[in-house]
């Protein structure tokens, strides 16, 4: 049985992986930015008021959970914003970096004292994060964000190996959530519960000898 710390928990995916874990047998955490009242009311476990950037704010999540092992810590709070050549509201270009790169640095920061050797850390990415695979552009800051989160992911990697901590950075598919209203044209859309289960069977398959990988739920590997 893993304990399993979902960060972006509220809804869509992050509250997916959870209920997925939970119903395996595993324990599942879901770190959640609001209440997490919809989520406590399925009875499951939740740590509300965790915003990842705050780092304050994790580092009371760390000290909330004690001496518990996170075997399974799951970077998933995200955030998007439309933008469009040539002009662009650059205090929220700032905040996707703050999210979705930051963010999971934070996270692992803090939580890492809590994880160790055989400890597994995925993030939560995207495919538009790709260099290789942007065909059409567009997406300035998102896209820039989740390229940085992709490095991010590399280079704990390499910090965390001494540990025996794994990393793997993951794309989750076109995911019909909150965040994506409005973004059809880009293709087939699955629904949480079917990305969260690819996530976590990706995520089982991982072990500190795995290389940096990028994966997609799936479990194509995708190109930087």
């Amino acid at each position: 049985m893993a304990t399993v710390l979902v960060t972006g928990a509220d809804r869509g995916i992050g509250a997916a992986l959870v209920r997925g874990y939970t119903a395996r047998g595993d324990v599942g955490i879901a770190a959640c930015l609001g209440d997490g009242a919809d989520l406590v009311a399925e009875g499951l476990r939740v740590e509300p008021r965790v915003d990842v950037t705050d780092m304050e704010s994790l580092v009371a999540l760390r000290e909330r959970l004690g001496d518990t092992r996170i075997d399974v810590l799951i970077c998933n709070a995200g955030a998007f914003h439309p933008d469009e050549w040539p002009n662009f509201d650059y205090d929220a270009l700032k905040r996707l970096y703050d999210v979705n790169a930051l963010g999971p640095l934070r996270a692992v920061e803090a939580m890492s004292p809590l994880m160790g050797d055989g400890g597994k850390i995925g993030i939560i990415t995207s495919r538009v994060g790709s260099l290789a695979d942007n065909g059409m552009g567009g997406m300035f800051g998102y896209r820039m964000s989740k390229a940085a989160a992709n490095m991010l992911g590399v280079n704990l990697y390499h910090a965390l190996k001494p540990q025996g901590i794994a990393v793997m950075l993951l794309h989750p598919g076109q995911v019909t959530t909150e965040m994506t209203k409005g973004l059809g044209e880009l293709g087939d859309f699955i629904l949480p519960e079917e990305s969260a289960a690819g996530l976590t069977a990706r995520l089982d398959d991982l072990t500190p000898s795995t290389p940096p990988e990028f994966r997609h739920t799936d479990g194509t590997l995708l190109p930087w």
